[in-house]
């Protein structure tokens, strides 16, 4: 996995939070080796779909794909999350990986 860090536009506005998210979120806990940094994708992404927080998403799809799930893979997980997230959750991040895997095949 490539490191990961939070994006430039927050940096002007706020600074902490972007240290901390570089520092604490990315350099620390996605950095612990008590999950590999697929299943940390698998958590992450079906944790974001379950919340409906569509903004952090895709860019965590992307992630996911990097760190080797499957588009079938995180259909999958999407799929299943909707009997207990919700489906229209599970609508929405079925439309955010589909876009994502036609970004990347693009």
């Amino acid at each position: 996995m490539s490191k990961q860090s939070a994006p430039p536009e927050p940096a002007g506005i706020a600074p902490k939070l972007v240290e901390l998210t570089d520092e604490v979120l990315f350099g620390d806990v996605w950095e612990r080796p008590g999950l590999s940094p697929r299943d940390r994708s698998l958590v992450t992404v079906s944790v974001l779909a379950a919340l409906y927080r569509g903004e952090q998403l895709g860019h965590h799809l992307g992630v996911a794909l990097d760190n080797g799930l499957s588009v079938a893979e995180l259909s999958e997980a999407i799929t299943h999350l909707a009997f207990y997230a919700g489906w229209p959750n599970a609508m929405t991040a079925i439309d955010q990986l589909k876009k994502t895997a036609d970004e990347r095949d693009a």
